[in-house]
């Protein structure tokens, strides 16, 4: 008697697990992070930037084998930054900020992410304004990505400042 229920639920984990909703449920539920660092020598009203590699905890959006084709139209949902060191960092201090993904190479570079006016009391965390008008699913199948990160200061910074930067994922089945 126990056999069919167990059976049966085993059976339906499988279909779900194979199913393109459901890959696109899993894709979407990790998203990409980075942590990227002001230098304390860059100095207000001059553009710069620094470059990462974004890690996610499920990074295999490859077709071998692992049924990432049943999600397509990959775009960036929200990107989020906040000041891991110092904690008290003032986003305020930053007079904008643009938020650059490709591969490992530096090749197919797409604007995902900015921020221009932030106001000078932003605080240690900062929602930026996403650009999703691309869709990223030949990035994302790289087997790495890439983010620049291209800033203005408005304010000196004491020391090196660390940030972490939070981009989250969307896509959609294909069935």
């Amino acid at each position: 008697m126990i056999k069919k229920p167990l059976f049966t639920s085993i059976a339906l984990l499988l279909l779900l697990t194979r199913c393109a909703m459901m890959q696109t449920i899993v894709k979407s539920t990790f998203p990409y992070t980075t942590d990227l660092t002001i230098p304390s020598t860059s100095v207000p009203g001059k553009q710069y930037e620094t470059v990462a590699m974004a890690n996610s905890l499920d990074q295999d959006f490859t077709k071998d084998g692992n049924n990432a084709n049943k999600v397509g139209e990959v775009r960036i949902v929200s990107a989020k930054m906040r000041s891991i060191g110092p904690t008290y960092f003032n986003f305020g201090d930053m007079i904008s900020i643009k938020i650059y993904m490709s591969g490992a190479d530096g090749e197919d570079e797409v604007l995902v992410a900015s921020r221009t006016n932030i106001t000078a009391d932003a605080g240690n965390g900062i929602n930026l304004d996403v650009e999703n008008s691309d869709f990223l699913d030949k990035l994302v199948r790289l087997p790495g990505i890439r983010i620049r990160m291209v800033y203005v200061l408005r304010n000196n910074t004491a020391s090196d400042t660390n940030l972490r930067l939070v981009l989250s994922l969307g896509g959609d089945p294909n069935d």
